[in-house]
């Protein structure tokens, strides 16, 4: 009996793991596509790909509805098409261009020369207000003066 019961109940877990909606079995090419599809959920400012937001009221639908037209043998350009068709060109999204991409790295070079920019001038030594420099002759004057003291000290 006790068997029955947990074969029973691995069954009913495999059961819950394997039913799966549309939007879940998203994969690579849902996210390709959704990438250039802005959420039009009014919450968020991200693409279908990249919108976060639980039970989505656009973008769990959208999802579904681009993984049908996947699967009935639509390219990307033709999903792109009738999503631009029905909500206009401000829902497409387009992929970086050069400067979107090399703008990360710029900044990180430049704070990274800011950076050390900073620990050189927070760590160099100050220098003596009015102090003579190392070879000046009034520098050697002083230090004959201090050796003519310290030689009378003794």
């Amino acid at each position: 009996m006790r068997r029955l019961r947990i074969s029973a109940f691995t069954v009913l877990v495999a059961a819950a793991a394997l039913a799966q909606t549309a939007s879940d079995r998203q994969g690579v090419d849902v996210f390709r596509v959704g990438a250039r599809i802005a959420c039009k959920c009014g919450a968020c400012s991200s693409t279908l790909a990249s919108c976060n937001m639980l039970e989505c009221g656009f973008g769990k639908p959208a999802k579904e509805r681009i993984f049908k037209m996947q699967h009935a043998g639509m390219t990307d350009a033709a999903i792109l098409d009738t999503f631009l068709k029905e909500y206009g060109q401000e829902i497409f999204r387009s992929e970086p261009n050069v400067y979107g991409r090399l703008v990360p790295y710029s900044i990180l070079v430049l704070g990274a020369f800011f950076i050390v920019w900073l620990m050189r001038r927070y760590y160099r030594k100050p220098a003596l207000a009015g102090a003579p420099a190392a070879d000046s002759p009034e520098l050697s004057r002083y230090r004959a003066q201090i050796e003519k003291d310290l030689s009378q000290l003794e």
